[in-house]
């Protein structure tokens, strides 16, 4: 690959191979509007300060000033379908009981008594309840968060019922996913989101999946070195050489929606412009087929007079129809096999295609800044016309596990965010050892980590929010 000659202005520069709009374009089922669209921004190219990665003061101020201001992810609607359902949602120090009241209503409550303090629920726990009660003394709250009863009233003469109910967080729900905010005064999540990326998450109708598969595992690395690790494919080439063959790394686009979303496409069934020229079509779709590095596990296919992009999106059609028992003869090709990433800051990925329906969501632990709680959430369409499943129960991976132990999880995809793992432990201890202090960011490839540190900057600037009463 040769780049242009002649002064670009900062920003503009990108890979000289296919775009990946022009990709797109060449499919035969055509791509809806919302992957036909491009909003990349030029935000600056200094570097961004190794402080936030190791500074334990930086992490206490993005817990008093970013946590408390954001719409964070706390579960499925699926994971409480029934009036009294709950699950115990927390972050860092917060922890709140996410509940069903009503067929079309859901609270979340502070989980702590208002007695002494006691946690109403154990962290990860869910179930259903009629009452929310306290195992210390008893105090117990209905589930519509008023006060039920107090163990011997007779003592608490100051403590009216009526003003005991329990202290609760702002709740909206999209995309079938329960949303959560300690700011009383934040915008609503559609304002949060804005309207071009709200009009993106609308048209994917997540809310018509379920959880398949729910991976957990901890990371001695901060949650923004995590969280970042997966918003580029600059990495591909030597980070995961095995699915270069096959992946339009370098020629991904990156664009940015306002303050709080950005996104990457990356094409599949094309070979990384790094190896321009070394593979032929049926090398491409040997790649997914045949070999170590498969994701597939079919009999081999043969691209014949077509290409392997147009091969492997018959191929995945077939396949991911038949194993979720939906009918995806009209979805594009580019839905069928391109990686689609969506960052919801500050925690979410949502990757809306049908080859990687996922969700990623990031923790900080809370008792280390330097590590983070990584979840992956696979997703599949709800059967036509059939009952929605249960969603999966999570499954904990301790550090020396492998992703590819999770029972139910590709191979391919385990040895990937294997990969990624090993990655971010060097770059922890690199950071804290190096004589830099700062982070140098290509101006298009890593437009995301910027634009998601830029939104970091801003809330940490904030004062303090110390939500309750």
């Amino acid at each position: 690959m040769n780049m242009e000659s002649g002064p670009m202005a900062a920003g503009d520069a990108r890979c000289p191979a296919i775009s990946t709009q022009d990709i797109i374009a060449r499919d035969r089922i055509a791509a809806p509007g919302w992957v036909r669209s491009e909003s990349y921004a030029f935000l600056g190219s200094e570097d961004i300060s190794t402080d936030r990665y190791i500074d334990p003061d930086f992490a206490r101020r993005e817990m008093e000033s970013l946590w408390t201001r954001s719409w964070q992810f706390a579960c499925r609607e699926e994971h409480i379908p029934e009036v009294g359902d709950y699950q115990v949602y927390e972050i860092g120090r917060h922890s709140f009981i996410i509940t069903r009241v009503a067929a079309d209503e859901i609270r979340a409550y502070y989980n702590a008594c208002l007695h002494r303090g006691t946690k109403l629920r154990a962290s990860g726990s869910a179930g259903c309840a009629s009452e929310f009660k306290c195992s210390f003394h008893g105090w117990s709250w209905n589930v519509d968060g008023s006060s039920k009863s107090i163990t011997c009233p007779w003592d608490f003469p100051h403590v009216d019922p009526a003003n005991n109910a329990l202290p609760q967080v702002r709740v909206q729900t999209l995309g079938g996913f329960v949303w959560i905010n300690m700011d009383p005064d934040a915008p609503n999540l559609e304002e949060y989101l804005g309207a071009e990326a709200l009009a993106h998450i609308k048209a994917w109708k997540l809310e018509d999946r379920y959880i398949h598969l729910h991976v957990q595992k901890s990371f001695p690395a901060n949650w923004k070195l995590t969280i970042e690790a997966f918003m580029e494919a600059y990495h591909v080439i030597e980070t995961h050489p095995q699915v270069a063959p096959s992946n339009a790394d370098a020629n991904s686009q990156y664009d940015v929606y306002g303050n709080h979303v950005n996104r990457f496409i990356s094409c599949l069934g094309v070979a990384s412009p790094h190896l321009e020229g070394r593979f032929s079509e049926q090398d491409i779709l040997d790649q997914f087929t045949v070999g170590d590095a498969s994701v597939l596990s079919e009999d081999r296919p043969q691209v014949g007079n077509g290409t392997a992009r147009q091969a492997m999106a018959d191929l995945f059609r077939t396949m991911f129809g038949a194993a979720t028992g939906s009918d995806l003869s009209a979805t594009s090709d580019s839905e069928m096999l391109d990686c689609f990433s969506y960052t919801l800051f500050p925690n979410t990925y949502l990757f809306p295609g049908v080859s990687l329906p996922m969700v990623y969501r990031f923790r900080p632990d809370p008792r280390d800044h330097r590590r983070c709680i990584y979840e992956v959430f696979f997703l599949r369409p709800v059967p036509d016309g059939g009952a929605r499943p249960e969603p999966a129960e999570p499954i904990l991976l301790t550090d020396d596990q492998s992703f590819c132990e999770a029972p139910g999880m590709d191979a391919g995809f385990g040895r990937i965010l294997d990969q990624d793992t090993d990655n971010l432990f060097l770059q922890q201890e690199g950071i804290e050892a190096s004589a830099k202090r700062g982070l140098t960011l290509g101006n298009y490839q890593e437009i995301r980590i910027r634009h998601f540190e830029q939104a970091v900057d801003r809330y940490v600037a904030m004062p303090p929010l110390r939500p309750g009463r």
